[in-house]
């Protein structure tokens, strides 16, 4: 390393639920990406700032690269499929758990015209006995001339630190892009509805998930700027996810509405007064009106 400056944006790639949130959370040191153990969790295009004495790190944490189902699912692998070339370097990672998939052979193939560098991140290697990496690391190998190959514990941060340092050592010499005390560039009120959502992931199942957005319609700072008035809808597609995500006198709904507000009170430390509603809005995920309207705005 040199004590020159640097500084680049690095995307997060990968197929659904290998960590990326998890990791891009790790490296910053704070939450600003949901996680869920459902796929598909994150639906825009999240930036992370990581900056230290040697560099800035932006992180691009994109949605999992899968076979889109709606006009939704397209949006999200076309943001994710945007950023290969707009980066100054890509980190692939891959489930040490799952072993090697059509979904990673996908994206691979996707690589191979690019031009931007490629880190295979090898990541949940708690999850695996030590003995199983080299071999599953060789069939990566085998089909990508990848720039570096890194096993890692995102969620346990184990060999993140070295990651970061073999990054910054990539990233070409630059300006501080961010305020060295900032770790997104995203609004609160986006954050907020990002863990609200993230308590809906938690709290239902299988048929509820991918069929919410969450629209914060109102943040407002009350009595002597102590304490903040949230006003948000969760929209689900059908009158029985409503049913459920209201839940018996109110119950489901009031569960999300704590786990939410503790969790808001304590990451912008204000009281949180929280009005929390749910409306529906028939098959939205297919509806370019809607998808624009809740922040999916890439139509082109």
């Amino acid at each position: 390393m040199t004590n020159k400056f640097r500084s680049g944006f690095v995307a997060l790639i990968g197929r659904p639920n290998v960590g990326k949130s998890t990791l891009m959370n790790e490296a910053i040191g704070q939450k600003i990406a949901i996680m869920s153990d459902k796929p598909q969790t994150t639906r825009n295009q999240i930036r992370g700032i990581y900056t230290d004495e040697q560099g800035q790190v932006i992180f691009l944490d994109t949605p999992g690269i899968h076979k889109p189902k709606s006009k939704l699912g397209e949006y999200l692998v076309k943001t994710a499929q945007n950023v290969f070339t707009e980066v100054d370097l890509i980190l692939f990672l891959v489930d040490a758990e799952e072993g090697l998939g059509g979904g990673d052979q996908y994206i691979i193939e996707r690589l191979k015209g690019v031009s931007t560098p490629v880190f295979l991140v090898v990541n949940k290697i708690d999850k695996v006995h030590p003995d199983e990496l080299l071999p599953f690391i060789e069939q990566y190998r085998q089909l990508h001339d990848f720039d570096e190959i890194i096993p890692i514990s995102a969620l346990k941060g184990n060999n993140t630190g070295r990651l970061l340092e073999l990054i910054l050592e990539r990233l070409p010499e630059g300006p501080m892009y961010y305020p060295e005390d900032q770790v997104t560039d995203h609004p609160e009120k986006f954050i907020m509805g990002e863990i609200i959502r993230e308590k809906v992931l938690e709290l239902t199942h299988e048929e509820i998930p991918h069929s919410v957005a969450v629209v914060v319609e109102e943040a407002k700072l009350r009595e002597n700027q102590q304490t903040l008035y949230l006003r948000a809808a969760i929209v689900a597609e059908r009158k029985s996810q409503k049913g459920i995500l209201i839940g018996k006198q109110g119950a489901m709904l009031k569960q999300v509405g704590k786990l939410a507000r503790t969790e808001m009170e304590r990451l912008f430390g204000y009281r949180i007064f929280l009005d929390l509603w749910v409306k529906v809005r028939k098959d939205w995920r297919n509806e370019s009106q809607y998808l624009r309207e809740y922040g999916y705005r890439d139509e082109e």
